[in-house]
């Protein structure tokens, strides 16, 4: 029978050469450390992710919806400011038209007050309504135009009468046979006038040709004597 020898332990066999730490028995290694690769985020984080890039797509949306809602209000508010810009045109058009339409039913009345002024039968009541109609006709823009010596210019003259003159450098109005009417821009009637063109074959200040000219000169010498 073998004896134990009190006050000793049995220690395991410890190979020749190892130090004392690898006799010590190893803990054993948490699960987790025998997982390979890096720890993925967190399912927080994945979330919030995908929320901030629903709300930025949504965003941009409203963006898009906001640029198109303004350049419709801008384009409704051009197509307003011409049709305001339409309407007062025409308005004004309308207003000059008929302006001009009760204008030229007075011109045969004004012409009547001119030939009475000519022939200084523009006396006493009459002479006073006739001034009046003239202002009045006058403050609605009506303006007289026509005058002897001005050059002819067919857009605002109509020629009743032609003839030539020696001392005329131009077709000129000779004589103003009834006067001409505009409302603004717009001839209401030209001037009805006498036109004189320039002599052909005689510059101005020239005399006329002595074939022209009546014979005056007198035979020399007198009767026969005898």
């Amino acid at each position: 029978m073998t004896e134990e020898t009190p006050g000793f332990e049995e220690k395991p066999d410890v190979p020749s050469g190892a130090t004392p730490e690898d006799a010590a028995p190893k803990a054993a290694e948490p699960d987790s450390a025998k997982e390979s690769g890096p720890a993925g985020p967190p399912a927080g984080d994945v979330q919030q992710d995908a929320t901030q890039t629903a709300l930025i797509a949504q965003l941009d949306q409203v963006r898009t919806a906001l640029g198109e809602r303004t350049a419709d209000l801008q384009r409704l508010q051009a197509e307003y400011q011409n049709y305001r810009r339409r309407v007062e045109r025409d308005r004004v058009t309308v207003k000059e038209i008929a302006v001009a339409s009760l204008l030229t039913e007075l011109l045969p009345v004004l012409d009547d007050i001119g030939r009475a002024r000519e022939h200084d039968e523009l006396v006493g009541g009459f002479k006073s309504v006739a001034e009046s109609l003239e202002t009045v006709a006058a403050k609605m823009g009506l303006q007289q135009f026509g005058k002897e010596g001005e050059p002819f210019d067919p857009t605002i003259h109509e020629a009743l009468m032609h003839s030539y003159a020696p001392d005329v450098t131009e077709d000129t109005c000779v004589a103003i046979l009834q006067p001409g009417y505009r409302f603004g821009e717009r001839t209401i009637r030209p001037a009805r006038v006498a036109v004189a063109e320039p002599q052909p074959g005689v510059q101005p200040g020239e005399k006329a040709s002595s074939a022209d000219e009546p014979d005056t000169d007198e035979e020399s010498g007198g009767p026969d004597e005898g």
